[in-house]
């Protein structure tokens, strides 16, 4: 609060009389301190955002052969080029043909299209699952349990993922926030192969290196 004190005396003709003024902040603080502690008991702090990556075993007991059971209609491996470059193929590579290698986008109407067309039932399934959850016809326990199993399912996609050294870090997140997006539950990181850069190198020149290789 504001206090005026008046100095006192006479006051002189044609001279304007003095006061001190005082500003109190006490009640100013107690109010600072009020709201601060409000805040501190109403806010949650923020919540680090994570996302579940399944990575390749050291596990030397594995064989090659268990690492490859994969069924070869079911597998997409996405190799991501450098410039922002995304190339894939699906089931086993095809060295011979430099057609196999397709070339896409990191878009909605690049990987996602390709992504939900793979995915497509399990992609349904989820929604389905997420609409009931809103209706309240079945807990979000229930919900969260249920999306696992359809997205581990037998007939949904594996995408295997290799980044290439020029590749960005910003590649390999979009790559996986489309696998969130697109309900894909079986995902992995591997290191990129020589065959896959093969792949790249003979997809963009045509061809030619499988033709030297041949001839």
């Amino acid at each position: 609060m504001a206090e005026i004190q008046d100095n006192g005396g006479e006051k002189k003709k044609g001279k304007q009389k003095k006061m001190n003024i005082r500003v109190d902040f006490t009640p100013m603080v107690d109010m600072n301190m009020l709201l601060i502690t409000f805040f501190m008991l109403c806010t949650s702090l923020s919540k680090p955002q994570t996302m579940e990556i399944s990575m390749p075993s050291n596990d030397k007991d594995i064989t090659e052969e268990q690492m490859n059971k994969v069924k070869a209609s079911q597998a997409l491996t996405l190799l991501l080029g450098d410039e922002g470059k995304l190339y894939y193929y699906e089931g086993e590579p095809d060295y011979k043909d430099y057609s196999s290698l397709k070339e896409t986008t990191y878009d909605a109407d690049g990987l996602r299209a390709l992504l939900l067309r793979k995915n497509y039932d399990a992609v349904m399934k989820v929604r389905e699952l997420k609409q009931k959850k809103a209706n309240l016809e079945i807990t979000d326990e229930e919900c969260k349990k249920q999306i696992s199993e359809v997205k581990s399912g037998k007939d949904t996609p594996t995408v295997i993922i290799k980044a290439t050294d020029k590749s960005t870090y910003k590649n390999l997140i979009d790559a996986l926030d489309e696998m969130q997006i697109c309900s894909i539950g079986k995902y992995v990181i591997v290191d990129i192969a020589e065959g896959d850069l093969f792949l790249i190198d003979n997809y963009t020149s045509q061809g030619e290196l499988s033709k030297n290789a041949v001839s």
